[in-house]
């Protein structure tokens, strides 16, 4: 039975401190506010996030960085065998991707789970690839199980603001100023 790492990113919601419970390890997310970068469960609680988004600060998001995986997956692979890293959603960016051509060099010891997915339902893929492991399936078969199961969970959210929406650009400012002064507030859902 082969000793498997599970990676995944501070965008499945488990902080640093849960990883360290679960016996995963996660990548902290990158954020750059007012200018200085942060990263997050590390030097930004979700906490001090939300209160600096509220003071309207400029905020935006990045990926970590080749290097950060590289390092963290070489460390992994001195006591490991193999690592089931799972990202977040590769339609909403691109460290998915990155992380599917870096693990290319590795001879198939990372596999990079492809699933879709983001905050809860990226932790339950964890959780999912926890209890695989505990049940001997190798990195492979976790990768294509989760992989297969990508479209079986959703989320819901309802957006006080439009604001963000317009910001990031997912929807135009004529709908956000339409939505606004209809007191619109829509109910996305990922899947």
């Amino acid at each position: 039975m082969s000793k498997i790492a599970i990676v995944t990113d501070s965008n499945s919601g488990i902080t640093q401190a849960q990883a360290e419970e679960l016996g995963i390890y996660v990548l902290p997310m990158p954020f750059m506010i007012g200018g200085e970068t942060y990263f997050e469960g590390i030097n930004l609680s979700q906490e001090e996030f939300y209160e600096k988004l509220r003071t309207g600060v400029p905020v935006s998001t990045s990926q970590p960085t080749p290097d950060s995986v590289l390092r963290l997956w070489r460390r992994l692979l001195l006591d490991y065998d193999e690592i089931v890293h799972i990202p977040m959603s590769s339609g909403l960016s691109g460290s998915c991707q990155t992380a599917m051509m870096l693990a290319d060099d590795f001879d198939g010891r990372v596999q990079v789970v492809n699933n879709q997915r983001i905050s809860i339902t990226q932790r339950r893929s964890v959780i999912d690839a926890i209890h695989m492991a505990e049940k001997g399936m190798d990195a492979v078969e976790i990768r294509e199980f989760l992989e297969k199961d990508k479209f079986n969970s959703s989320i819901y959210i309802m957006v006080d603001t439009l604001f963000y929406l317009k910001k990031g650009g997912r929807i135009t400012p004529a709908a956000a100023a339409l939505g606004t002064l209809l007191r619109l507030k829509p109910v996305l859902q990922i899947q």
